[in-house]
């Protein structure tokens, strides 16, 4: 068999989406992997024996790219998970910091918490008003 074959078909058989759907379903990478290759031993093994140096080459630096690419997808996360917990930390100061001062911070508090509410709830009301009288009229 060609390597052009052998390298068609196990692409075609590592597919993304299942392989996304066995880890949603709790499956670990470890696992995943030793199933395929389990599943593709002789396939394997026929590949490494038509392996050149220069095809084991290229495939160090196609598991380099993977590697960086999986080393980047880790930064932004780990940064969007930083930003999130810094924003949160944030939050409870300022919400410790309210709570702690005087009565006149939480008279003012109390009114942005409830303003909004109240307008609304007053504009519904002349809303509901106006309509009655027009159905009476």
């Amino acid at each position: 068999m060609s390597i052009s074959k052998i390298l068609n078909s196990l692409e075609n058989s590592w597919e993304r989406n299942d392989i996304l759907l066995k880890i949603k379903n709790g499956l670990g990478t470890d696992e995943i992997v030793n199933e395929f290759l389990s599943n593709h031993e002789v396939q394997i093994k026929e590949l490494n024996n038509i392996l050149k140096p220069e095809d084991i080459d290229l495939l160090n630096q196609v598991e380099k790219l993977s590697n960086c690419e999986a080393k980047l997808l880790n930064r932004i996360y780990n940064l969007d998970y930083l930003k999130n917990e810094d924003h949160e930390y944030k939050v409870n100061q300022k919400k410790i910091s309210l709570s702690t001062k005087g009565p006149t911070n939480r008279i003012s508090l109390f009114m942005t918490n409830w303003s909004n509410k109240f307008v609304i709830i007053a504009l519904l009301t002349i809303s509901a008003i106006a309509l009655t009288k027009q159905a009476w009229a």
